[in-house]
């Protein structure tokens, strides 16, 4: 019996994904656990594994071709091809030529006998689907099929047996009746919904503009800043630091280092570090808004922004709060390499509590990130800037750096911001404390 090679659902944020590259071709065998292709996800490129064996009979989805998650890429036994659904030809493919159609065998069991239109014309339905018709008595003809290429399949069948063993309608004046009620229903929760909210106003592209399809990625990117910035109440917080400290701190422990394990630290491996002990100092900030109760996280789950070609991704360290400063380090590195390279795996986007993100490599002073639902807060880290200070009425050189704090009021107070944001700042201003 054929099988359907699906498009898996390989995060939690998939909806569609891309087809890279097929590691196995019509005619071969696969067996069970075999790599038989490599999928772009919004996040990553993962390697599909087979979870049945056969011999691949027809490829649907050729490379560089999109499927929604659950759309059929290939089919494995195409022995009974009648049974498997037809292949769309990609855009770049020149159309097969029409070939005739098959003559349909004469039926000899009841089985077979709903299976086929009055006039001997095939109806497309699965095996299980057929199975099932005959057991409860229910003729294909005129099912609308919800499976790939309008196919029925079992879903359909139940649909249709449970409307034909439903009651008979009601009488005429009590159908009336029940209409004229719908009706004053509807025509009261008309008159109290708000009018919709008018369309965005959409760009025209003109002949000399460059259109880019989105990337899987950016799509997601788009829905979720979308929703946060529409369901969740926002407020921003600002502190200036005293970065000279830990820049100090970091070069007496680079210094070290290159003696010893050989890992360089960068100056966002100590704001992290700083972060996970103001979570557990402030643990009101490590939480998240659940409807009607707030979900306060036993352990922190740092979700590190990291930029990517198309967007940007956000692995997380999961308890964080037991990781020591140089598993902090090296863990950020190996995100970012395999970052670039789309190879990080779905389970490493799970778990986040908080998000940092930190622009001051571009050279950002200061700016105001956005709140990465479904957690309550994200710190924005800007550049270490020399600019004058006063200290003790003298204006001295100094070196400073703005952090900002994007919060969800639902969840985060202001006080309760303004408490975690000045525990960042002492731990910056006084590092030696996050060794502790």
């Amino acid at each position: 019996m054929p099988v359907n090679i699906e498009m898996p659902k390989l995060s939690d944020t998939m909806t569609e994904g891309t087809l890279i590259k097929w590691h196995k071709k019509v005619g071969d065998q696969v067996e069970i656990g075999d790599i038989i292709a490599e999928v772009e996800t919004d996040k990553a490129t993962m390697e599909m594994e087979a979870f049945d064996e056969g011999v691949i009979s027809q490829i649907l989805i050729q490379e560089g071709e999109k499927a929604p998650v659950g759309g059929t890429l290939a089919v494995l036994g195409g022995d009974d091809a009648e049974s498997a659904p037809a292949a769309v030809p990609s855009a770049a493919t020149p159309s097969a030529p029409a070939q005739a159609s098959v003559p349909v065998p004469t039926p000899t069991t009841s089985a077979t006998a709903v299976a086929s239109e009055p006039s001997g014309e095939r109806i497309k339905a699965s095996p299980l689907a057929r199975k099932v018709a005959s057991e409860l008595g229910v003729n294909l003809t005129g099912i609308a099929g919800s499976g790939p290429a309008g196919r029925i399949v079992r879903s359909d069948v139940d649909a249709a047996a449970a409307a034909k063993s439903s009651p008979a309608p009601a009488s005429s004046a009590a159908t009336a009746a029940a209409a004229l009620a719908a009706a004053m229903k509807a025509k009261v929760s008309a008159a109290s919904t708000p009018a919709p909210a008018p369309a965005a106003i959409q760009p025209v592209a003109k002949e000399e503009d460059q259109i880019v399809p989105l990337s899987s990625m950016r799509k997601i990117i788009a829905s979720r800043l979308l929703t946060s910035k529409t369901t969740i109440p926002h407020f921003y917080l600002h502190v200036e630091v005293d970065a000279a400290p830990l820049m100090a701190l970091r070069k007496q422990v680079n210094d070290q280092a290159e003696q010893t394990h050989g890992n360089k630290y960068s100056v966002n491996d100590f704001i992290l570090k700083a972060v996970i002990n103001a979570c557990q100092a402030v643990p009101a900030v490590n939480a998240s808004f659940a409807g009607d109760h707030v979900i306060n996280f036993k352990h922190v789950g740092l979700s590190v922004a990291i930029a990517v070609e198309d967007g940007l991704v956000t692995p997380v360290i999961k308890q964080a709060e037991t990781r020591s400063l140089l598993t902090i380090s090296r863990a950020v590195k190996d995100f970012a390499i395999r970052a670039k390279d789309r190879k990080l795996k779905p389970d490493e986007f799970d778990g986040g509590t908080i998000t940092v993100s930190n622009l001051g490599a571009w050279g950002i002073e200061s700016f105001d990130a956005i709140v990465n639902p479904p957690q309550a807060a994200i710190l924005s880290v800007g550049a270490a800037i020399e600019k004058p200070v006063v200290k003790n009425g003298q204006i001295v050189p100094g070196l400073r750096m703005n952090l900002g704090l994007s919060c969800d009021h639902r969840v985060v107070d202001g006080a309760v911001a303004a408490t975690f944001l000045n525990e960042i700042k002492k731990l910056i201003e006084q590092p030696a404390l996050m060794l502790i």
